[in-house]
Order: structure tokens, then C-alpha cells, then sequence
């Protein structure tokens, strides 16, 4: 489904991923492709993976679990991130600003799975501050803290990292994976969740080896 397709379906807040850009150029039989020019990463000492998604993407949420399992997994010299999209779309910005609060007061881990369920599922419309201030009652330790944390600059400005990243890298589908800011690839041009995770994995070992030669 292409992205302007998706984006008209956020009312109902239950869009599906679009397919991945032919703006770049297709490597190793279609599976990933090679950003040029590469993109910097946050740390250039470790290997960053990104996991581009939102929340009302069926596809991302069935592959968090695959990602979170794979993170988990990692040896220190990997930086594992998440940026949702956001495609100068009020909702998409919305239910950015909820991931990166939560991020930020450290509840992400405790809320990330319900806030796919409260969207996909429970159609909550929690791009707007009302309905999220009312949802997150009784699920945080300090909802205060939270609600600050979405109203703040701080958070203002991760929207806006996140959304420049995106387009610096092409992302226009979800979920989208990028590998230390050169290889982006996705469950559908690897063929499914497993497989992404296996083939980022790869990405990751080949980085690895290039650094230790060098």
C-alpha cells in the first residue's frame, strides 16, 4: 500500500506498511538496499540499527517482538534504536510525541505493546493529549512526570530528529530497518519478520568485520 494511501487511513488510526522506495539503489537480490550517500549515526564507535515504525502499523507491531528479541541479544557495540514516523502527519506526530515521552520518563519498555493494542485494537485515539493524558492513568508510576515529558521541547526536538532521519534515509514505509546509517531493508523485502532480524544480523557481522579490518 503506497504511503498517501496509508496516511488517509490514520483516521481510523489502522494503516498498513507501504512498499519500499525504488529511490535507492536494490542490493543482494532485492533484500536491502544501499543508502547513498550513508547517513552519520548517533555513535560512531558502535553499530547502530534503527527500526522505523508507528503505531498504527500492523506490521510493526508483529515485529517488535522479533526486534526486541534480537536487541536483547546484541553485544554492547550495537546500538539499537526506535523512531517512529511521522510524515508531516498530525497523528503520526501525535503518537510520536507518546513514544518519545515515554522514552524519555523510561515507561517505553512498560508501554509499548499497549499502546500498539490501544491503537490497532482499541482505536484510542491517542495522537491527542487529552486521550492519552486519561489512558496512561494507573499504568505509570508518575503521570505528571509523563505528561511533562510530551508537553516539553525536548520531545519537540526528537519529533523533529526523528522525521529529518527518516527523510535523510528515505524511509517511507513501515516498519523499515536501517543498518549504521547504509543498508535499509524490511520484512517484506526479506521475507518476513525472522528473516529481516536474521538478515540485520548479517549486515551487522559484515560491519563488523569491515571495522576490524580497517
Amino acid at each position: 500500500m503506497h504511503r498517501r494511501t496509508a496516511l488517509k487511513q490514520l483516521a481510523a488510526l489502522a494503516a498498513l506498511a507501504t512498499p519500499a522506495s525504488g529511490a535507492v539503489f536494490a542490493q543482494a537480490a532485492n533484500t536491502y538496499v544501499t543508502l547513498d550517500p550513508a547517513q552519520p549515526t548517533d555513535d560512531p564507535a558502535r553499530i547502530e540499527v534503527i527500526k522505523f515504525f508507528h503505531y498504527g502499523c500492523p506490521h510493526c507491531s508483529d515485529l517488535a517482538p522479533f526486534a526486541h528479541r534480537w536487541a536483547a541479544e546484541q553485544p554492547a557495540d550495537v546500538h539499537f534504536r526506535q523512531i517512529p514516523a511521522v510524515w508531516n502527519n498530525p497523528q503520526l506526530s501525535g503518537l510520536a510525541r507518546l513514544y518519545f515521552a515515554a522514552e524519555t520518563t523510561g515507561d517505553i519498555d512498560k508501554l509499548h505493546t499497549a499502546i500498539f493494542t490501544a491503537v490497532q485494537q482499541e482505536r484510542r485515539p491517542l495522537h491527542s493529549e487529552g486521550a492519552v493524558r486519561e489512558w496512561i492513568k494507573g499504568k505509570v508510576a508518575d503521570e505528571k512526570r509523563l505528561m511533562d515529558a510530551y508537553k516539553s521541547f525536548g520531545v519537540n526536538s526528537m519529533i523533529q530528529r526523528g522525521d529529518q532521519l527518516a527523510r535523510a534515509m528515505r524511509v517511507n514505509s513501515v516498519p523499515t530497518l536501517v543498518v549504521d546509517g547504509r543498508f535499509l531493508t524490511s520484512s517484506s523485502m526479506a521475507g518476513g519478520h525472522p528473516e529481516a532480524m536474521r538478515l540485520v544480523g548479517q549486515l551487522v557481522d559484515r560491519i563488523r568485520r569491515e571495522r576490524a579490518a580497517a
